[in-house]
């Protein structure tokens, strides 16, 4: 894809969205039920739209609660529902409808003061610590598209367990929810906010503050502020920006907002690498704000406006590489947390660069690699049997210091913190312990291409298998493996990898565009990476060809 023009520029008035146009539509437009476009879809990270394509609706928000209503009732789900929102423009009016459908079903809610906002991690924490303490089963809802842009709406479900809700989960509830719409939403039941917002069934509550107080039993705070750490945040404009005060004034650190706007326009940000305004805190087209601060602080973070993913910003060298702190945030842990069992697995996705597999094997810890969504680390963080998981999309979690459960969604805050620990503890930043890292290990070069591809080819690609590939090399070298399914959990990737004693590529479909997704990594050269991205290309247009 070709770099926008306008690529890291500060977004102009043409680039901002009507927000009266896109709220009336929320309300007025009625989505057709029989255009799949405007269908219920949950994707990796639930139903995602927009109201100006009838996509994200009123109509929707009230089905999919409707359809999570019922679903609970199915699996005696019995206890009070966390209702998390960020701070698109969208999400506040879908917010108010699911408690509209809640409350009129006899759902105890558990929200924000004032209507606040409340980021992902801190409703998957929320849940697992209610969950530890009462025998009422609790979980969540958290309206957000994540890092999408300002015209996008999304909801995601978190079942008792405290993370993203499976396939077979999200499946029941987006047919469930495809059938209200198809029947005009006869047998949902709402009650108008205005009345149900003030009934008992609504417990406004502090949020902040218990998830801020135990951020201590994960984050070594104590040598953050006797290390002095000058710690740069950019909120994005995010559902966290009301935490980083709280946490600097609860463990004495030294944080300084350096963008404190909330605009549902996001008019602030600097366009991402398409010309699209786009929270993406591992783009550095979308970070150039935080980027201007880099040589003013010790480490700079950033966060996705829900808050499961984390941008870690060092002096001099700028925006970290997702997989690169990953890779230095796994080989910290696994060496500064004695409390944590040698039997913990540490979680990646079949995309992540293997240099994490070569930390893995350097410090004798087992590696489970499963396929893309953070789903898949759900149940080892839940059962403590995962000390890490991690995505290649910067989004991760690990355990509490003494190896219980601390969440079991992406949290961006403490991948934040962790690399405020980090330069703390070792006095480098994450980005010099990863050029340490190149040394020891060789160094990455890793590319994702995002390519075309038409419904009939995308469909095919589940099909595909080790028996659908006659090639026995890759770019100069032998293939010592072709996987369909993850060798972590044995689950189907949906799509293929291929690997070589140096390098790899993987491929998947889009689950919400018709793009296909390559990645690939050489520890040969950047010019060896290009010829493994090329070979690819060919060995997945034969073999689809072939079905």
């Amino acid at each position: 894809m070709a770099l926008h023009e306008r690529a890291g520029q500060k977004a102009q008035q043409q680039d901002l969205i009507n927000i009266p146009k896109l709220m009336s539509q929320y309300y007025r437009l009625i989505p057709d039920a029989t255009n799949p476009e405007q269908q219920v879809s949950f994707g990796t990270s639930g139903h995602r739209g927009s109201s100006l394509k009838s996509s994200f609706n009123q109509n929707h928000i009230w089905a999919i609660v409707q359809a999570v209503v019922d679903y609970r009732k199915q699996q005696n789900i019995n206890g009070p529902l966390f209702l998390g929102m960020d701070t698109h423009a969208l999400s506040h009016a879908a917010f108010m409808s699911a408690v509209e459908v809640l409350v009129a079903n006899d759902i105890q809610v558990i929200a924000q003061l004032d209507e606040g906002y409340t980021p992902t991690p801190v409703v998957s924490h929320a849940i697992i610590t209610a969950n530890t303490k009462s025998e009422q089963l609790h979980d969540g809802l958290i309206i957000t598209p994540s890092h999408n842009p300002p015209q996008d709406g999304g909801i995601k479900y978190n079942p008792p367990h405290g993370g993203p809700a499976e396939g077979e989960i999200t499946s029941w509830i987006q047919n469930r929810a495809n059938g209200y719409l198809l029947n005009q939403l006869d047998g949902v039941k709402t009650l108008n906010y205005g009345i149900a917002s003030k009934l008992d069934l609504v417990d406004w509550r502090d949020l902040i503050t218990p998830y801020v107080k135990d951020l201590a039993s994960v984050i070594n705070f104590t040598a953050i502020k006797e290390s002095k750490v000058r710690i740069g945040v950019d909120p994005l404009g995010g559902s966290g920006i009301h935490y980083w005060k709280p946490i600097a004034e609860e463990f004495g650190i030294d944080i300084t907002l350096v963008n404190d706007v909330i605009n549902p326009s996001f008019g602030f940000m600097t366009l991402d690498n398409d010309g699209k305004i786009r929270m993406d805190c591992s783009s550095p087209y979308a970070m150039q704000g935080l980027l201007a601060h880099q040589n003013n602080f010790d480490i700079c973070l950033g966060n996705d406006p829900d808050y499961d993913r984390h941008g870690i910003v060092c002096p001099n060298t700028g925006l970290m590489n997702p997989n690169h702190y990953l890779a230095v945030a796994i080989d910290y842990l696994v060496t500064h947390r004695p409390e944590w069992s040698k039997d913990l697995g540490i979680g990646k996705t079949l995309v992540s660069s293997a240099i994490i597999d070569k930390i893995c094997a350097e410090h004798d810890r087992k590696l489970v690699e499963v396929p893309v969504g953070f789903k898949w680390f759900v149940d080892g963080l839940a059962q403590a049997k995962l000390a890490f998981g991690g995505e290649e999309s910067a989004g991760a979690a690990f355990l509490r210091k003494d190896g219980s459960t601390w969440c079991t969604d992406k949290d961006g805050f403490i991948l934040a913190l962790l690399a405020a620990e980090i330069y703390a503890v070792t006095g480098k930043t994450p980005a010099q312990r990863y050029q340490e890292l190149e040394q020891e290990f060789g160094n990455s070069f890793y590319q994702r291409v995002d390519s075309p591809i038409n419904a009939k080819k995308k469909a095919k690609f589940a099909q595909l298998s080790s028996d659908s590939f006659k090639a026995t090399h890759l770019a100069g070298a032998e293939i010592t493996a072709i996987l369909s399914h993850a060798p972590g959990n044995n689950a189907a990737i949906g799509g293929i990898k291929v690997t070589t004693k140096d390098a790899w590529f993987a491929a998947r479909p889009s689950g919400t565009e018709p793009l296909f997704k390559l990645y690939a990594e050489s520890f040969v050269s950047e010019q060896h990476l290009q010829q493994v991205l090329e070979e690819a290309q060919e060995l997945i247009a034969d073999a689809l060809a072939a079905l």
